[in-house]
């Protein structure tokens, strides 16, 4: 692709832009766009659209006060956001941009049933002349290899001719209150020339931090990719040294501290490598690879290292309290936290559920408390109960699972017993832990 002005070209104000998948990642992108177009967002999840119509999210990802600013009742405004559950209130849009998740499944392959039925979706509506922008993580080649045909057998129309493709990877970071959507630089990339310049513009009239033209779908594709693969071996690597450090009576915290202090090294942690990114995307590329006969070694052995850390922290805690001399079976343990990250109610492909799974293995009995989970998520992914209050209760043993701000303000001597065990997954308790990964 030849060099080319981003300046060349400008978006209409009056463009209507569809997001399709109301998420984590599609609400904060919806509501930004909104400040300056007509924003319709659709899921069809009914629950999700009612909540947003009242003004409020329930991922705290957008608060509710920024969140009325930009709501609308109807989709027929200049600006501002309508939520819906009707694929009829998106047939007037120009752009459609899809933000659904794209997990795997339990042997760990890609599964892109999500990305199908929303290209599916927006193919019932498609019109000559749209642009369908993807952001979903994916291996290089999914959306002109997977999603365009599905677009052209739904539509009746021609890829590059009636409608074209755009892809911008998603770098949003559930949680983050500062690191907001608008302030990632973002990555952009068109089908044609033509429209890579569009998706570009479109995305560099509310991007505060500015945006990066890929010359290619595939790069953009391939760009995102690595940037969650090479996080995940990096953890993986300081997990490594963390399990040689314990085996030698080292404090890998101390021993990163120390290491931190030479000007390129890169400050990376031990933990439990979890949520709907890193722990899942470096699989898409695993898979991508192996489809062109190269198997990466790399990057499957840090997912199976990471993989391995719930039932290492698991039989650390025990060897722990087995050294205190606490009776393991029957045990009473508070696990603090059950979502993947800290101030966060995601709990998407959390690994602390694989800490519980084998403490209770061991007999433990464990009482799970996270005040920002919703019970009935955690229920219904993992049959497992949480509580939303401090318990009254006295543990064996205390767990921090994940640093909430609310946990690290708890009054810890309240729920212990004597003598009892803190583990510090995190490494945030300081002095009142017995230890920490």
């Amino acid at each position: 692709m030849k060099k080319v002005d981003k300046n060349d070209y400008k978006i209409d104000k009056n463009i209507k832009i569809a997001i399709i998948g109301l998420g984590y990642v599609g609400l904060p992108l919806a509501r930004l766009f909104a400040t300056k177009y007509s924003v319709i967002g659709f899921d069809i999840n009914e629950s999700r659209i009612a909540s947003l119509k009242s003004g409020t999210d329930t991922t705290l990802e957008v608060d509710d006060v920024t969140l009325q600013k930009v709501l609308v009742n109807n989709s027929s405004q200049n600006t501002g956001l309508y939520c819906t559950s009707s694929l009829d209130d998106l047939a007037a849009c120009n752009y459609f941009i899809i933000t659904v998740p794209t997990p795997v499944d339990k042997n760990n392959r890609p599964d892109l049933t999500p990305l199908y039925k929303s290209s599916e979706s927006v193919g019932k509506i498609l019109k000559k002349g749209d642009i369908v922008i993807y952001e979903s993580t994916v291996y290089p080649g999914v959306t002109e290899e997977q999603c365009v045909p599905v677009l052209e057998k739904v539509s009746g129309l021609k890829f590059n001719e009636d409608f074209f493709a755009g892809y911008s990877p998603e770098r949003i970071n559930p949680g983050d209150k500062e690191h907001t959507v608008e302030k990632i630089l973002k990555v952009t990339s068109g089908s044609t020339l033509e429209i890579g310049l569009k998706v570009d513009a479109l995305y560099k009239s509310v991007i505060t931090a500015g945006t990066h033209l890929a010359p290619s779908i595939k790069v953009a594709e391939a760009a995102k990719v690595i940037e969650n693969s090479q996080r995940d071996i990096n953890i993986a690597f300081v997990n490594e040294l963390a399990k040689i450090f314990n085996l030698m009576g080292i404090d890998t915290q101390e021993v990163l501290t120390a290491a931190a202090t030479k000007w390129n090294f890169l400050p990376f942690k031990p933990g439990l490598v979890g949520g709907h990114c890193i722990g899942v995307d470096p699989y898409y590329l695993a898979q991508r690879a192996q489809e062109f006969g190269y198997h990466p070694e790399i990057i499957l052995a840090g997912r199976r290292l990471n993989d391995s850390m719930g039932e290492y922290v698991a039989s650390q805690i025990v060897k722990l309290m087995i050294k205190k001399g606490i009776s393991v079976n029957g045990a009473n343990l508070l696990m603090l936290g059950i979502t993947f990250k800290e101030n966060c109610p995601d709990v998407r492909n959390t690994k602390i559920v694989d800490v519980v799974k084998a403490l209770k293995e061991y007999g433990i009995i464990v009482t799970i408390f996270d005040p920002i989970a919703n019970a009935n998520d955690v229920k219904k992914e993992y049959n497992l109960i949480t509580i939303n209050n401090i318990p009254d209760d006295k543990f064996d043993a205390i767990v921090l699972g994940v640093a909430h701000a609310e946990f690290l303000e708890l009054n810890f001597s309240e729920l212990q017993k004597e003598d009892s065990l803190i583990y510090d997954v995190k490494g945030v308790l300081g002095a009142i832990a017995d230890n920490r990964l």
